[in-house]
């Protein structure tokens, strides 16, 4: 088989344009274009391209469902499909995703099958498909412990206005976001209220005009939205996974086609797991671990000496190690890859320093299936993306929540409004 064949089959094996397969590759805005004159036999690849065409996984565990969909979603801020899978699971259809970071886009692809469209912000309200359902872990920067926090003023934060647009325009039943904890308390309270005043469409809902956003998003804010909405600071840990993990989560739905439920209880009667996870249940033996994951002594030292001058401070932060034995670990973040510091793994059972997770721990913790596919990018970047993602378990139990209170039943209706 040529090369130009090789590609080409390839590309059809994936079902993608050539423009979404020039993305996994890694090429440039000319991509679409080098990736014709390849298929054509015009010039070929260079080895490190086709060595990267080569390691596209060809076989996505979570392509959509021959069988009707009982309702459409859209995915914003997708991340690698944490929100998504859940609502899949229970017989929605994803009809559009955005998520702009090429590396996110990757992952996404090789366990969907499909490579998401880029920037929200550059997507206009009339290329969005009809949905009955958004689902959006916006971006979470602007309102973390570890960021600026900088909130609306931080152009991240202005990423909720690009969903208020979407709302305006296209009316879903039901949405539910996600976010840091730290967004119910940011600014005292004053950003998370002004975020509900809009979903509710309450007329002092207003945005001063130095928050930058796009010129549809500020023109959207005079359109009453009138959402029913509730919100919760739920723990990963209550949902059955070994983490300390605690996030905010929106759910709303349209007043006039559901005003008849009353949200008051949604978060109190959502379903959980009878089987409590603990560390042991999601980690590998220590000794069938590769050493790569073993940090330095000149790491471990590191860590040992900021811990002394944390706790002659009197706090008590630094490193954090656990164990089989652990019932829970810390709540992994983005910036895990660096030094693994929130989550070390004691390997004292083999006399070995701490490890880090493994990536398919990492994916465990944060309740993803063992069939999610891990090979498309390196451990640097699936220890950023899994540090973004979602508990998975989290959103399962407000999916099915959501579909039990509003009264569907799969196969005989959906969430569609008029």
């Amino acid at each position: 088989m040529s090369v130009a064949e090789l590609i080409k089959t390839k590309r059809s094996k994936l079902g993608i344009t050539q423009k979404h397969f020039a993305e996994l590759v890694g090429l440039g805005e000319v991509g679409e274009r080098t990736v014709r004159g390849w298929e054509n036999d015009e010039h070929k690849p260079t080895k490190s391209a086709l060595e990267r065409i080569l390691g596209i996984p060809e076989n996505a565990p979570f392509k959509k469902s021959s069988k009707k969909p009982v309702f459409r979603f859209i995915d914003l801020f997708a991340g690698i499909g944490g929100i998504r899978l859940p609502f899949q699971n229970i017989g929605g259809e994803c009809v559009l995703t955005s998520e702009w970071d090429k590396y996110s886009k990757k992952t996404y692809a090789a366990n969907f099958g499909e490579v998401p469209s880029g920037d929200i912000t550059k997507i206009a309200a009339d290329g969005i498909p009809d949905h009955d359902v958004l689902l959006a872990g916006f971006p979470c920067q602007a309102f973390s412990q570890a960021g600026l926090r900088k909130g609306f003023n931080d152009t991240r934060g202005t990423m909720f206005f690009e969903i208020q647009r979407i709302l305006a325009a296209k009316r879903p039943a039901a949405f539910l976001l996600e976010n840091v904890k730290q967004l119910k308390g940011h600014d005292g309270g004053r950003t998370l209220k002004t975020i509900i005043n809009i979903l509710e469409g309450k007329s002092e809902a207003v945005v001063p005009d130095d928050v930058p956003m796009s010129d549809d998003a500020r023109k959207s804010l005079s359109e009453k939205l009138d959402y029913n909405v509730e919100f919760q600071v739920l723990k990963s840990s209550d949902f059955g996974v070994p983490q300390k993990r605690e996030r905010v989560y929106i759910i709303g739905l349209r007043r006039d086609v559901f005003g008849h439920i009353d949200l008051e209880d949604f978060f109190k009667d959502l379903p959980k797991p009878k089987e409590q996870l603990i560390m042991g249940d999601i980690l590998e033996n220590n000794i069938d671990v590769d050493p790569k994951y073993t940090i330095s002594d000149r790491l471990l030292a590191g860590h040992e000496r900021r811990k002394l001058e944390h706790a002659a401070k009197g706090n008590g932060f630094g490193y954090s190690l656990f164990s089989h034995s652990s019932p829970y670990c810390n709540t992994i973040s983005a910036r895990y890859y660096k030094d693994g510091s929130e989550i070390l793994i004691d390997q004292s059972d083999i006399g070995r320093n701490p490890r880090k997770l493994t990536p398919r721990e990492c994916a465990r913790i944060q309740g993803f299936p063992e069939n999610f596919n891990l090979s498309a990018v390196s451990d640097t970047q699936l220890y950023r993306q899994f540090g973004n993602s979602v508990s998975m378990p989290v959103i399962q139990s407000i999916a099915s929540r959501m579909i039990e209170l509003t009264g569907i039943n799969i196969g005989q209706t959906n969430l569609i409004a008029a």
